[in-house]
């Protein structure tokens, strides 16, 4: 059951992996796109475009890493902690990009529409200074894309939530897993062994259980009460020296009546 846990865990965080970088790579692609037609038309860059593009840059590399090392180093302490916490710098991150593409949320019809390259007619060509081998796009075009990159942002948004949880919980089944199985823990048979407690564990020993196969305690010698003439019988004692010849004490001599 534990093992059957851990995979399809494991096949989940694929899945969120596989996810986020759809979405880091269109952001890259798209982004890159207007960065090009900009630089080769003489338009101003502005600043959070190449902040989008190495966010995104950034994120397809660690995505096709998680996808490549989810198979041996999913659940490790120290990767879980370093995924997580990466996990969530990108949320912040694509939060920010969401607000630098957040005019895709508007409509990319009429005569104002508003994208990166400025305000424009929807039907009519991003104006430039300068001539270029990239051809620019209308701002209806742009505004789209504008719109797929805002969709795309909040979905990795999402995905980078549960990846952070989903790692959460592989950390946590690793660990579990360490404790099952044939071990010293548990005198090698199946089953959790105990859990082990650090230097300041308040975790105490408990009796065990009583069960109907348990061997009754031994008395020990100072339990046990001397029977009737226990001085002859009892090992490791030494002989009397003499003994009476007629008999014991209390008894009367062997064929003797006393009237």
């Amino acid at each position: 059951m534990a093992g059957k846990t851990g995979i399809a865990l494991k096949v989940l965080q694929w899945f969120n992996r596989g996810v986020q970088f759809g979405c880091t790579a269109l952001v890259l692609a798209l982004t890159s796109y207007f960065l090009a037609t900009m630089s080769d038309h003489h338009i101003k860059i502005p600043i959070n475009l190449r902040a989008v593009e190495g966010i995104s840059g950034i994120g397809v590399v660690y995505t096709i890493l998680g996808l490549l090392l989810l198979c041996c180093l999913a659940g490790l302490a120290f990767t879980s902690f370093i995924a997580i916490f990466l996990d969530v710098c990108f949320i912040g991150a694509f939060i920010y990009v969401a607000t630098v593409y957040k005019d895709g949320a508007s409509s990319c019809t009429g005569r104002n529409v508003k994208t990166v390259f400025g305000t424009g007619s929807a039907a009519a060509d991003v104006s430039s200074v300068k001539d270029g081998s990239v051809p620019l796009p209308t701002y209806k075009t742009a505004c789209r894309m504008e719109s797929a990159m805002l969709a795309v942002s909040i979905v990795a948004i999402v995905f980078f939530i549960i990846s952070a949880l989903t790692e959460v919980l592989l950390a946590r089944q690793r660990k579990k897993e360490k404790r099952f199985g044939p071990s010293p823990a548990n005198n090698y048979t199946s089953g959790y062994g105990s859990r082990r407690r650090g230097l300041f564990g308040f975790r105490r020993n408990k009796g065990t259980a009583s069960t109907a196969d348990a061997l009754p305690t031994h008395p020990h010698p100072d339990q046990v009460r001397d029977s009737y003439n226990t001085e002859a019988t009892r090992v490791g004692e030494p002989p009397a020296a003499t003994y009476s010849k007629y008999g014991e004490a209390g008894y009367n001599p062997h064929g003797t009546y006393n009237a």
